[in-house]
Formats: C-alpha cells, sequence, structure tokens
C-alpha cells in the first residue's frame, strides 16, 4: 500500500505522516497518564524503548508475526508500567518526575549493555513491516478507545484526581487504583508506538530513546492542552512538523524551536485548545445544527 501511496505522495512527506501517526499513539498514551489524571511522567521513552526492543527481537530471533510482536511488545511495556506504578504512584508532582525520570535512564543504560539488543551500537535489520495504513488505523482505533474511556465514569473519575486527589478520595474513589490503571493504559500505548517505530525504522539504538524524547513527548500534550485528545492530536502534528519545516535554518532549528514552545506557552499557558475535548465538539456541532434547523 505504501508503494501506491508513494506515486501520488512525495516518499518525504509520507515518512513524515508516518512519523506523525506513532508520535500520537505515543503522546494519547502520556495524555492519560499526565494530561487525564494529571501524574507528570517525564520517563515516557522508556516504555517507548521496551516496545520497541522486544518486538524488534521477537519479530528477527525468534520469527513472531508483526503484530503478535507488536501486541507482546506493547504487553511488556505495559508490565513493567503496572510494576513500576504499583510502588511509586503514591508519589505526586516532582518527586513522582524524578522517578520515572530515573526508570528511563535505567532502561537506556540495560540496553545499552543488552547483548541481544546489540548494545550500544544498535539493532538493524528489524522487518520494515509498518505501513502508512496500519499506524493511521491503529491511531483511530486508539483515538476512539481514548474517546470512549474518558466519557465513561472511570474516565470521568481520572479527571477528578487530577483536578482534587483528595476531594475525589473523599467521594470513594480508588486513587491509587485508578492512577496505576492509567499508567497501565498509557505505557501500553507506549510500547504500541515504540513495536510501529521499530518496525518502520529499520534500525533502533539506546540513543533514540534517551532524556529528550520523553521531553519532546511531553511537550506534545502540554502544546495542545491538558487532557484534550484533539488538543494532543494538534500539538504533536505541529512538534513532529516543526522540525522538519524548520531544517532551512539548521543550525539555529533548536533555537526557533524553543522560542516557538516559549512564545506559545505564554500567551496560551492552557495549550492551544486548553481542555477541549472530544465529545465537547460533538455537542457544539449538534447546538448549531440544531439552531439551523430553528432558524
Amino acid at each position: 500500500m505504501d508503494s501506491f501511496l508513494a506515486q501520488y505522495i512525495d516518499p518525504y512527506y509520507l515518512r513524515i505522516l508516518v512519523l506523525i501517526g506513532i508520535n500520537l499513539i505515543l503522546a494519547l498514551g502520556l495524555n492519560i497518564i499526565t494530561g487525564v489524571t494529571g501524574q507528570l511522567s517525564m520517563g515516557h521513552a522508556g516504555f517507548m524503548s521496551i516496545g520497541a526492543y522486544t518486538s524488534a527481537i521477537l519479530s528477527m530471533q525468534f520469527g513472531y508475526p508483526y503484530f503478535l510482536s507488536l501486541l507482546a511488545g506493547a504487553l511488556m511495556a505495559a508490565l513493567f508500567g503496572f510494576l513500576i506504578g504499583i510502588p511509586t504512584l503514591r508519589l505526586e508532582g516532582d518527586y513522582l518526575a524524578m522517578v520515572t525520570i530515573g526508570f528511563a535512564e535505567i532502561i537506556k543504560v540495560f540496553f545499552l549493555n543488552f547483548e541481544p539488543g546489540g548494545k550500544a551500537v544498535g539493532l538493524s535489520g528489524i522487518p520494515q513491516n509498518t505501513t502508512f495504513v496500519i499506524v493511521w488505523v491503529i491511531v483511530l482505533i486508539v483515538i476512539i478507545l481514548n474517546a470512549r474511556l474518558l466519557r465513561t465514569r472511570m474516565g470521568r473519575a481520572f479527571y477528578a484526581i487530577r483536578e482534587n486527589e483528595i476531594a475525589a478520595e473523599s467521594c470513594g474513589i480508588n486513587t491509587t487504583r485508578l492512577k496505576v490503571l492509567a499508567f497501565t493504559i498509557g505505557s501500553f500505548l507506549g510500547g504500541l508506538g515504540g513495536g510501529l517505530y521499530a518496525h518502520y525504522m529499520y534500525f533502533i539504538r539506546p540513543q533514540d530513546f534517551a532524556f529528550m524524547k520523553s521531553i519532546e513527548l511531553l511537550n506534545m500534550v502540554v502544546l495542545g492542552g491538558m487532557g484534550s485528545i484533539p488538543g494532543t492530536i494538534l500539538g504533536t502534528t505541529i512538534l513532529t512538523l516543526a522540525p522538519e519545516m524548520l531544517r532551512v535554518v539548521a543550525e539555529y532549528r533548536l533555537l526557533f524551536y524553543g522560542a516557538l514552545l516559549v512564545i506559545l506557552m505564554i500567551f496560551r499557558p492552557n495549550g492551544l485548545l486548553g481542555d477541549i475535548r472530544i465529545y465537547d465538539i460533538k455537542k457544539r456541532f449538534r447546538k448549531k445544527e440544531v439552531e439551523t434547523c430553528r432558524s
């Protein structure tokens, strides 16, 4: 399918669209943890690396089918998210951020010395099975499931924890259990995105999942609007395109990139779309339709 699309779309633009889709899956996972539940995670790249290496090794060395290796990588990342979440999610704010940073660095050092993963050299020859269609079908499924989850009682409880955890507990919400659950779901999506990335890039190395990758993903969530699915989509699209658009000023690309973030945060501190949710947009469209019919 990608070869067919390449006849009509420049391969460079097709590659960017695929990377936007992969980043969307990663950012939507982090949005559940940080944007919706309010738990500051700065180690999301660690879960991405677990999914990437697990799926790549299973495909290359054990001959697992593509989709089975993707699922295994996502489940492995979710398992680590669950194991890390149980002892640490009683922490809040800066303390939780420090723990997640430490976890991501431990994972990075592990893969730097992991023989089946190629150590510091990395892993090459990964089957390039990830395509534009597969990525965007998964993106649509993840968006739909995210939107449905956040409309349920559990989703509203996630938002309640973010707004005031003490008040949520007083209303009978098991905040610790739900925070662990949110962390596990977000980690699953992080591992899924990592698996798609590995099978698209052909080559991965531990440096691809360094601390700055976690910050990049966090910026995508914050820029669009914490807890907002449309905001996460917008923020991810902008921050995936921005480095490419600034290649004409390669020497000053990071300077312009950082200045853009600072300016946007000054004038839109709640993100570009604030806390707008998908069902809020649906309500607005329905209201306009009713007003049009009445007029």
